[in-house]
């Protein structure tokens, strides 16, 4: 049965961040109706509602491609615990976005075994054809790149992550290779 909340979209009209702050001016942010009802659901799952926060904040990145202010808030309301609750686990975590990313998250190992093996080739790669900066987002907003200390894949290294994709083994070649699947 769903809740009185999942009967509508949630809207919220908030102070905007930056150089609006104090201007009056405000963003509103809506969870889908699906969102709604799949949060609610993975709420039943759980013994309480900060049980379920972190799958919450996962389902809102999704919606949202990165966790604003405002989502925190939306996910706060929806399972009825302190924004401060929410904010403090999702910045805790590195796979929660706290700023805007590209379509697909490039998340690439620069340790040891990938180092030795061109991970920093593969950076370097990334930088000349896509102009994609550790940290940043290529121009035309298709790719964000996330340099990490360890995928867990040192026999088959280097390797990275693009969006939920795991890929081993890779080159230079291979990694424009990857990269054209991704539009």
């Amino acid at each position: 049965m769903l809740s009185l909340i999942s009967e509508r979209l949630i809207s919220f009209s908030v102070s905007a961040t930056g150089n609006d702050r104090g201007k009056g001016k405000t963003r509103e942010i809506m969870f889908s109706s699906a969102t709604i009802q799949e949060i609610e659901e993975i709420r039943t799952k759980y013994p309480n509602a900060r049980a379920a926060l972190l799958p919450a904040i996962y389902v809102a990145q999704r919606e949202f491609g990165w966790l604003s202010s405002e989502a925190f808030e939306a996910v706060a309301d929806l399972l009825n615990v302190p924004k401060a609750t929410v904010r403090g686990v999702a910045t805790f975590y590195a796979m929660y976005k706290q700023k805007p990313m590209g379509r697909h998250l490039i998340q690439l190992c620069t340790n040891v075994s990938c180092m030795i093996l061109g991970s920093e080739r593969l950076v370097d790669l990334l930088r000349t054809k896509y102009g994609l900066e550790p940290g940043g987002i290529s121009s035309d907003g298709r790719f964000s790149l996330v340099i990490m200390e360890c995928i867990g894949a040192c026999g088959t290294a280097p390797a990275m992550l693009v969006n939920d994709d795991f890929y081993e083994n890779l080159t230079e070649k291979n990694l424009r290779d990857i990269l054209e699947k991704y539009t």
